[in-house]
């Protein structure tokens, strides 16, 4: 009877908008208490959380993103992005996409793309004689890609709630991510046929003056690829070479930003979507510590059983479960509540975790465009002043266009394990 009354007071303090901390460390408290178990042990887990040598990288890589984004990263980048794919059939599209798609890898947050370069892209979009309709879609659905490539935050914070291998989540994350990239911009260049949208002209001025000026951002990839696929160093160690590679830049060389003036802002904002996500992470993580006590994921394993014959069942299932939530959780908080739940489970139906990761976070990224409340087309209503019932009918097309690649990065579970290097086993 207590836990009743508790889960219908939890589930209108939610519908009040009580914060997500809140009620998942109350959930927590409250089940630890109803077991008889010492409610200490909700928050043993924040030992662990704290000693785990991935933790730098979530700061880390939240500063260096949050430094191109309050620095002129955006204006360069749509810049060069135009000047080098703008002359291509769709070209201006698939500019739109990659720029958005480098934006969003760094900065961890599709809002702030949308805001970004969005509103740098759309009019010029428009103007070139792209349908309006395709135009707000395409910004706002841009805004998302490039979540699965690495350094991508919620590749590190997945990795950290379900104990994955943040490394081999970042190889297991390009393909995939690639792939998103890649369908998106062929259904980008059948609409610029389709419209004879008008295409820029190759300027070998432009080309490569706008090139030469991207150029020192246009390394951090490089450090991040070569410092960790090439073994040189650790994740936390290259999120950290990163950030001050990034400072440096901004700083000094385009002197976009100055340690007394913009400083203390950028560390402020950045350091306080990291507070948040540190926040919702160790509550969640007390939450899993009593979900794992009590055998809930095996319970809803037994209970699967009943309608799910096979993985590949299971697997269809999970794709629209995952678009749901997505339509009206953010992503971080997604990988907390849910991941728990369904790696177990997961794991019994034969899914191997790093192609389950991907998988979940594929589908995370199509539910940002989810009706009622997915993130995207909530930032885009507010930054294009467009009725939200008007971003949910631009968003159509583009849903579509990317549950083809979420099926097969599904289905196909070599996208995400193919490149990673085979397990050397134990003696």
């Amino acid at each position: 009877m207590t836990m009743t009354v508790f889960s219908v007071a939890i589930l209108a303090l939610a519908l009040l908008g009580t914060p997500l901390f809140v009620i998942v460390s109350s959930t927590a408290m409250a089940s630890f208490a109803a077991a008889g178990i010492d409610t200490q042990n909700a928050i043993v887990e924040l030992y662990r959380l704290a000693a785990n040598p991935f933790l730098i990288t979530i700061p880390m890589f939240t500063f260096a993103g949050f430094l191109m984004a309050e620095g002129g990263t955006a204006k360069r980048l749509a810049r060069v992005a135009r000047a080098c794919m703008g002359w291509l059939p769709g070209g201006l599209v698939i500019a739109t996409i990659l720029a958005c798609s480098f934006f969003t890898t760094f900065s961890g947050a599709s809002g702030v793309t949308i805001i970004a370069l969005g509103g740098l892209f759309l009019p010029v979009l428009i103007a070139e004689k792209y349908p309006e309709r395709f135009s707000f879609g395409l910004c706002t659905a841009a805004g998302s890609m490039g979540l699965l490539l690495p350094p991508a935050l919620p590749l590190i914070v997945y990795g950290m709630v379900a104990g994955v291998e943040i490394n081999k989540l970042f190889i297991a994350g390009l393909l995939p991510g690639l792939l998103t990239v890649v369908v998106l911009s062929v259904f980008g260049v059948w609409v610029a046929l389709r419209s004879d949208a008008v295409r820029t002209k190759l300027s070998a001025k432009e080309f490569f003056g706008s090139i030469w000026e991207f150029k020192w951002e246009a390394l951090v990839p490089v450090i991040i690829v070569a410092g960790i696929f090439g073994g040189i160093v650790t994740v936390a160690e290259v999120s950290a070479i990163t950030a001050a590679y990034v400072l440096i830049v901004e700083v000094f060389v385009y002197k976009d930003l100055q340690i007394r003036r913009d400083m203390p802002r950028v560390m402020r904002n950045s350091m306080i979507l990291v507070g948040a996500i540190l926040t919702i992470l160790g509550c969640a993580l007390g939450l899993t510590n009593y979900l794992v006590d009590a055998e809930v994921p095996m319970k809803i394993f037994e209970v699967a059983q009943q309608f799910f014959t096979s993985k590949w069942t299971f697997l269809l299932a999970l794709n629209i479960f995952l678009l749901i939530v997505g339509g009206f959780l953010d992503i971080f908080s997604a990988i907390m509540v849910v991941v728990p739940l369904i790696k177990p489970v997961a794991q019994e139906v034969g899914i191997d975790p790093i192609h389950l990761a991907i998988i979940f976070i594929a589908n995370l990224q199509i539910g940002y465009l989810m009706p009622p409340a997915g993130i995207d087309l909530c930032v885009a209503s507010l930054a294009f002043k467009q009725p939200m019932t008007r971003m949910y009918r631009v968003a159509i097309p583009f849903v579509l266009v990317l549950f083809i690649a979420l099926m097969v990065i599904t289905y196909v579970p070599w996208l995400s394990l193919g490149l990673l290097p085979p397990e050397v086993p134990v003696p």
